[in-house]
């Protein structure tokens, strides 16, 4: 049987954040006097997550997740399920057809190096097929007797 302190530092990853009680109750055992080692032996939180929260509370008197840095996605979530439904629609389109009907469907001022950008995180690259030649029936007998005929050589 596991503890529960580590099922919760293994769902816990980098990119999940803390619930607002999960920050309070540590600010309020903080305020209680209680050491880091403390708070997260019994919140069963990573030691540096309790040292940051209490850091962060200190200097901006706040909990709350403050808004990250970088340009916001120019896609939305709607924007890739339609973009998604286009290419599948018709695979001959290229990125600046696409990034037109991207333009009328959802409004969205978008480029095609965007189109481009999102089509190759979903998996989708302007490769064109590999073309198989027609062999005729006289064609084939020609190429499995020439296949025969060399056969002795290898």
């Amino acid at each position: 049987m596991q503890t529960a302190s580590t099922n919760i530092c293994e769902r816990m990853g980098r990119s999940q954040e803390l619930s607002e009680f999960k920050r309070g109750t540590m600010i309020g055992c903080h305020l209680c006097n209680e050491s880091i080692r403390e708070i997260y032996l019994l919140l069963n939180i990573p030691w540096s997550a309790v040292s940051s929260i209490i850091t962060k509370w200190k200097k901006l008197g706040t909990t709350a997740i403050q808004p990250r840095s970088g340009r916001p996605h120019k896609m939305t979530e709607q924007g890739q399920g339609m973009l998604n439904h286009i290419v599948h629609r018709s695979h001959q389109l290229s990125a600046e057809s696409i990034a037109k009907d991207l333009q009328t469907l959802c409004s969205l001022q978008i480029s095609t190096t965007t189109v481009c950008r999102e089509l190759h995180g979903m998996g989708f690259y302007g490769q064109a097929t590999a073309s198989k030649l027609y062999i005729t029936k006289c064609n084939a007998k020609r190429q499995i007797q020439w296949c025969k005929g060399h056969a002795t050589e290898l």
